[in-house]
């Protein structure tokens, strides 16, 4: 079955700089070592730069408290990560210009990604967060948003929806990073082993399960190179990019409304959680409420998205301006914990319940996050196959 051929994996370029704020021998994953010209590496993707980043705050900030007193006008975090997630709109506008070719089967299975992912997955962690381990909602919605739906962005953009205080989604988007390396080096490996007659099953398993768009990717191109590397000992052999085409696809799609779900919390707060009795609330709290950034967001995402399909000969022009740009979010994105971490305290991050995070995040990850992105990668993507260079049946 043929599904339109156009790719979504990254340019080289990116891909060197999706390493540079933690180093080769510590992000680069398996199948980047040859790119590097390294023979090892701990594998742990380009966002362990940003627990560089935020270590590093960490250190200054609670070892030299005069140093981070001094910085504090400089590093407030919300100019940081706002201007990282605008640009993120344009790269997700151009990438999805280039899943426009698709057939209407996977923009489906793109849009099941999504019902899953924020009515599902949502609504069962907000619970275990408030229900089993008793965190006030300032904690659990950020909780929610990043372990169900994209990591970083997800919980920051949440967070401020919410306004809730910034070391809130600093600290569960770090939790994201570390358990984002956990499945990038479980994964792919359970899907070579169980996946491999369903290709594009564990491709889009990679996008629904993994959290942070960086991770997602790298384990979409490994689960890809596992099960072609199984397939062609069968004598078969798949044309390339496929899996990991539907990994970026359903990644990108679950990534383009973080906007909407923002405003939707956003209402939440003011009309219900947030209201005062016998207090109306105006649609200008409404508007202070709501994060201002998102439009940005939306804005230079529907730009480029319509750019790149009204002159799609300038699609490739415009992949290469984005992956140019992409250094920056990336920079901003480091910026953003390191600022938090350095505005941090051990001592509160403690009596803030880091121990009790993790627990939610572990119980919501491993008892059904998992498994339901894997049943409905299967409803979806069972029986699609890429299309076959030569070989099989």
């Amino acid at each position: 079955m043929a599904i339109g051929t156009m790719s979504l994996l990254p340019a080289n370029t990116r891909n060197r700089r999706s390493y540079f704020f933690a180093g080769p021998y510590i992000a680069a994953t398996p199948n980047k070592l040859t790119q590097f010209g390294i023979a090892w590496s701990l594998g742990l993707t380009g966002e362990a730069g940003y627990v560089v980043a935020l270590l590093a705050g960490l250190l200054i900030g609670n070892g030299f408290p005069p140093a981070a007193a001094w910085l504090k006008e400089a590093t407030r975090p919300e100019w940081y990560i706002k201007t990282a997630i605008i640009i993120l709109g344009a790269t997700l506008g151009v990438q999805a210009a280039g899943a426009a070719g698709l057939t209407r089967a996977i923009l489906f299975r793109g849009l099941a990604a999504i019902i899953e992912a924020y009515l599902i997955y949502w609504a069962l962690v907000y619970l275990i967060a408030r229900k089993v381990f008793g965190f006030s909602r300032e904690w659990a919605a950020p909780l929610a948003s990043g372990i169900s739906i994209c990591g970083v962005s997800a919980a920051i953009t949440t967070g401020a929806a919410i306004r809730a205080r910034p070391i809130v989604p600093v600290m569960v988007s770090s939790l994201v990073v570390v358990f984002s390396v956990v499945e990038l080096l479980v994964l792919p490996f359970a899907a070579r082993t169980f996946l491999s007659a369903e290709p594009m099953v564990a491709g889009a398993w990679m996008g629904l399960a993994v959290k942070t768009d960086g991770a997602a990717v790298a384990s979409g191109t490994i689960t890809e190179a596992l099960i072609r590397a199984r397939a062609e000992e069968q004598g078969i052999v798949y044309e390339e990019k496929w899996m990991l085409q539907a990994t970026t696809t359903v990644k990108t799609f679950i990534d383009i409304f973080i906007g909407i779900w923002a405003f939707v919390l956003a209402l939440v707060w003011a009309y219900g959680i947030a209201k005062e009795p016998g207090h109306e609330v105006p649609w200008s709290d409404i508007w202070r409420r709501s994060p201002k950034f998102v439009l940005g967001y939306f804005l230079t995402f529907i730009i480029l998205l319509s750019v790149a399909l009204a002159w799609p000969d300038r699609q490739k022009s415009l992949k290469s301006a984005v992956d140019e740009s992409d250094i920056f979010r990336r920079l901003f994105f480091v910026m953003t914990f390191f600022t938090i971490g350095l505005g941090s305290n051990f001592k509160k991050l403690w009596a803030e319940g880091i121990g009790r995070l993790t627990l939610v995040y572990v119980v919501s990850l491993f008892g059904f996050v998992i498994w339901i992105g894997l049943a409905i990668s299967w409803l979806f993507f069972h029986g699609v196959y890429p299309p076959i260079v030569h070989g099989g049946g």
